[in-house]
């Protein structure tokens, strides 16, 4: 079964439109571009491409069986259930160990979404008056969804998922594990392959 990944969706569709926008430009400087101008744009399109990947498509939390995995554009963090102390929303999701606190890149709650989250519960019709209401009233199973999400977002949504997630597992036995920080190998190479045309670029201007 493929993985579950949160993270924000526009950034994602963005990222690949990107990716593709990019694919097209490359092939087109290397059948038809001429040097140094082609290795000029190769280089400020790949100094764009990776800034896309590693802010746009990495970033991500990953539930694993054994715990919480925080893709942000350069590092990895992984968390045991065990050690999650607590999970809550800011404009970003805040996941605390210990006395260590792990912000994630993605999903971010914006104050423009929280308003609309807001707003969300506060404009289900009802009927008044004498005479039915033009607006079709919604049935009450969906008048109180519509309530219970009142002022949550996305990232409020997700940080719910993980703490159930988190109160579950941490009724396993064992002993908690400490959280650990990587460096993420594909970020960094995507930043040395735009360095090294960045470099080249500049060698034969």
């Amino acid at each position: 079964m493929k993985p579950q990944i949160f993270r924000s969706t526009i950034a994602w569709v963005l990222g690949w439109l990107w990716m593709a926008f990019a694919a097209f430009n490359a092939v087109d400087l290397i059948l038809n571009g001429r040097i140094p101008s082609a290795l000029v744009a190769g280089a400020v399109l790949a100094v764009l491409t990776a800034a896309v990947y590693i802010g746009c498509l990495r970033p991500g939390i990953l539930p694993r069986e054994d715990g919480i995995l925080v893709r942000n554009p350069l590092r990895n963090i992984f968390i045991p259930w065990k050690a999650v102390d607590n999970i809550h929303v800011s404009h970003a999701i805040v996941i605390e160990s210990g006395d260590e606190s792990v912000r994630c890149w993605t999903p971010q709650s914006s104050a423009r979404e929280r308003a609309k989250a807001t707003r969300r519960g506060t404009t289900v019709p009802t009927p008044s008056g004498r005479y039915p209401t033009t607006h079709p009233q919604l049935p009450k199973p969906q008048q109180d969804a519509a309530k219970a999400f009142t002022g949550r977002t996305h990232a409020d949504w997700v940080a719910q998922q993980l703490t159930e997630t988190a109160t579950q597992k941490s009724r396993l036995p064992g002993d908690p594990l400490p959280l650990t920080t990587t460096w993420s190998p594909s970020a960094l190479g995507a930043l040395a392959a735009a360095l090294i045309l960045v470099i080249a670029a500049l060698i034969t201007a």
